[in-house]
């Protein structure tokens, strides 16, 4: 198989053996796969695969057709469509990953959509209602809101039944965010205007958190799932008494293959049906063949786009 592959900090479409696919594993032809904020510190040696993925393979989520399976792998059979997150590896013609980690891919949904669905879509579920415990009816600032995550998060908070306050950079993106079922979306500098905050999704980094800490509701909860504006704040630990708020943070590529199975069913049980219905759906940027994927990083770390990039092989 060929592969984006990391060499020396610069990406090539190199050939590889094709994987094997372990006890419980399946063996995944790879039709499209989405770039992430974590390939690129990947690509610039921040971000080191885990114990068990490849280490020059770059590759979040990826969706295709299921070609093979190791021993004690059964659920899924060869040609079904499926898609999933994973530690590494999904930025090539094959990869194989374990089979509790697999969502259907639901019938209608084109594959570039489907590779930029499980790392965005599970993340923001498992920050907003596992981590936050998001109900119906609180308020949800999320930040960064135009990106894969955020625009994830918007969709799922407003399909909660949640008031959705999305932070956004640039104006022009306003209105697209609007759509996705935002209540209203705004400039980072006008947060302080529109609280209090029962839930801060923080996709942006240490400014965020220092902004929407003042601003929370009593018990409010603050999840940071990205730091590429920051990783480091003043805490006043006063104001965090005061409305008796909760800070957390989350990461999904690190967890054990329980922790990302358990992701994988409260995806499989609360998100997909939204994807299948079309209640939900996944904006894509940028789609670009998977063999000059250097390009799309590029795109990615411009920023200013809406939605997704995918690498796509057909």
């Amino acid at each position: 198989m060929h592969a984006v592959t990391i060499v020396d900090g610069v990406l090539q479409w190199l050939e590889h053996p094709d994987p094997e696919p372990g006890r419980g594993e399946v063996l995944v032809s790879v039709a499209a796969a989405g770039v992430n904020a974590a390939d690129l510190l990947q690509l610039r040696g921040l971000y080191p695969a885990p114990a068990g993925s490849p280490a020059d393979i770059p590759g979040l989520e990826f969706a295709g057709e299921v070609v093979g399976s190791g021993p004690g792998a059964g659920r899924f059979a060869v040609g079904d469509r499926v898609m999933s997150i994973c530690g590494g590896g999904g930025q090539a013609q094959l990869v194989a990953v374990p089979e509790s980690s697999l969502l259907r891919v639901p019938k209608g949904i084109p594959w570039f959509e489907a590779g930029g669905f499980p790392e965005a879509f599970s993340t923001a579920h498992d920050a907003l209602f596992s981590q936050a415990h998001l109900r119906a009816g609180e308020r949800v600032l999320i930040s960064g809101a135009a990106g894969g995550v955020g625009s994830a998060a918007v969709q799922l908070a407003h399909a909660a039944g949640a008031t959705v306050v999305a932070s956004v950079r640039s104006v022009s993106h306003h209105g697209q965010v609007g759509s996705l079922g935002a209540d209203l979306v705004i400039e980072p500098g006008q947060v302080a205007d529109h609280g209090p905050y029962d839930v801060s999704l923080e996709l942006v980094g240490a400014p965020g958190v220092t902004a929407a800490l003042p601003l929370l509701a009593i018990g409010g909860r603050i999840i940071v799932i990205g730091v590429g504006a920051g990783a480091k704040f003043e805490l006043n630990l006063l104001a965090l008494m005061g409305s008796r708020a909760t800070i957390g943070g989350s990461t999904l590529r690190s967890r054990s293959e329980d922790d990302k199975a358990a992701v994988a069913h409260a995806v499989e049980e609360h998100v997909v049906p939204l994807l299948a219905s079309g209640s939900v759906a996944v904006p894509v940027a940028h789609q670009l063949p998977m063999a000059v994927a250097a390009e799309a990083y590029e795109r990615f770390a411009a920023g200013g786009k809406f939605g997704k990039i995918v690498l796509v092989n057909r």
